[in-house]
């Protein structure tokens, strides 16, 4: 009996804090985080102003909240779709169209790249981006060897991170996504310059 009333307050909770999220996401979307207030959110999602503080310290920690969830499904995304049979170097090919895909889901640039930044701080999302997708960018540039003791890899992982997000916000504000996409993997492969030639088979002894 006890479990099923854990199991039933767990649900219960997890009901709570998904409502208020996807109600909290929605609006912030469409009206901004400067004009979402938190008796718009509990109305929306159908819950007590209490409830929400329950759960979330204040709006803003209701709006971190609902960013981590974005930078976790972005980050899932890519994950998807670099299999580890994946050889390196398509690997962070496909990561990289792995994210421009994830970013086009609507609201999620502004949230992540826009309003994100005002509300929280870059410091904030620099974090929360470097636990997720920047974490999964510098993986795939370190087995791909990029960088070759040459330069910094953590320096090289930053500026491409922010070259996909710049290619985000251009795809966010219209831009043929297909042209940005195919820029982006131009640009990757420059990077990664040419592969090493293949070693010939060693000649048969008769």
């Amino acid at each position: 009996m006890t479990s099923k009333i854990i199991r039933t307050n767990k649900e219960r909770t997890e009901t709570t804090r998904q409502a208020l999220t996807e109600a909290a996401r929605a609006l912030f979307v469409d009206q901004g985080y400067g004009q979402t207030s938190t008796p718009d959110i509990v109305a929306a999602a159908g819950i007590t102003r209490g409830a929400l503080y329950h759960h979330y310290a204040d709006k803003r920690d209701l709006f971190r909240h609902v960013l981590e969830q974005e930078s976790r499904a972005v980050a899932a995304e890519i994950a998807a779709a670099t299999p580890e049979a994946l050889a390196p170097r398509e690997a962070l090919l496909a990561g990289s169209d792995a994210y421009l895909r994830a970013m086009t889901v609507p609201g999620r640039t502004r949230l992540l790249l826009i309003d994100g930044p005002a509300v929280l701080g870059m410091a904030e999302i620099m974090a929360m981006d470097d636990a997720n997708a920047a974490h999964s960018l510098r993986q795939g540039l370190a087995e791909a060897g990029m960088g070759r003791g040459e330069v910094s890899l953590d320096a090289l992982s930053q500026l491409l991170s922010a070259a996909f997000d710049r290619a985000a916000l251009e795809i966010d504000a219209g831009a043929d996504a297909t042209e940005v996409r195919d820029a982006m993997r131009w640009l990757l492969r420059q990077a990664l310059g040419a592969e090493a030639p293949a070693k010939p088979a060693p000649r048969r002894k008769n």
